[in-house]
Parts: structure tokens; sequence; C-alpha cells
């Protein structure tokens, strides 16, 4: 055993619809934002919120299925490993992202109540509901 662990687990809703692109070499990547919740009453007794935002990338086969599979407002269940990049902003500034690389994600909001849970591997079929969010930051200025 290495003696340290890298693992996210994490069940929330999708901010937007997922976004497919293929590397030079046909490999499928989606990416995604995920709002996950915590509430909380404060000194006063009244209830706080605070959502917290996630940037989720997923590759090859579980990457087309939620592509296919996944949108906007979808509760989903995604477990990975946390990763760091950076890379040089156009205008020559160090900029840094932190994502979970997703490899396995299971739907939580589905009409006929049963989720689908999806591996690198896996072809299950899903069907979810769409619920209302908060608005997800736009990334536009991270590479993918």
């Amino acid at each position: 055993m290495s003696g340290s662990i890298n693992k996210v687990m994490l069940i929330g809703r999708l901010g937007k619809d997922p976004e497919m692109r293929f590397t030079p070499s046909g490999k499928a990547v989606t990416n995604f934002t995920m709002a996950t919740n915590e509430v909380w009453s404060d000194q006063n007794g009244e209830k706080q919120e605070r959502t917290e935002w996630h940037r989720i990338v997923t590759w090859g086969k579980l990457a087309e299925n939620c592509a296919k599979l996944l949108s906007k407002g979808k509760q989903v269940y995604v477990e990975g490993r946390l990763q760091t990049r950076q890379w040089d902003d156009k205008d020559g500034n160090k900029r840094y992202t932190t994502e979970i690389v997703a490899n396995q994600m299971q739907i939580l909001s589905s009409l006929d109540s049963q989720g689908a849970r999806m591996g690198g591997a896996s072809d299950d079929p899903g069907y979810g509901a769409s619920e209302s969010i908060p608005a997800s930051p736009e990334f536009d200025d991270i590479p993918f």
C-alpha cells in the first residue's frame, strides 16, 4: 500500500449540459459542472445554504455515456480523484484549476426510480428528471 488516498465521492446536480469533445487520438472526454449544497442553521436559528461548484471530467466510454445520458439539473453520484492542472493564459499568467476526474457515475434522479450506475466500460441506460438549480459559474478561460 502506498500510504496515500486520492478519492472523491459527490452527490449533486449538473449545472449545465455536459460538453463532449475528442482528443486528437480520438478518445472521448466530457466535462460538466456539478453543484453540491450544504444547509445549516446559524446562531439565530436562520437557515443558511452554501452551494459549492465542482468541475467533473470523464474519459472514454464513461465520457460518451455522460454526454448521452446527463443534462442540466440531473442528480448524480460521481466517484473519482482530484487533479490540479496548470497552464499559461493568453497574457502569460499562470492559471490553475482543480477538477474531479471521475471513473464512476450513477444517475440518481430517474423517472422510474431506478438509477443507472456507470463505470468506465458500462453501457447501462439511465433516464432522469430535470430540476432547477442555481446558475453555474462560467469557465471560459480554462482550456480543455
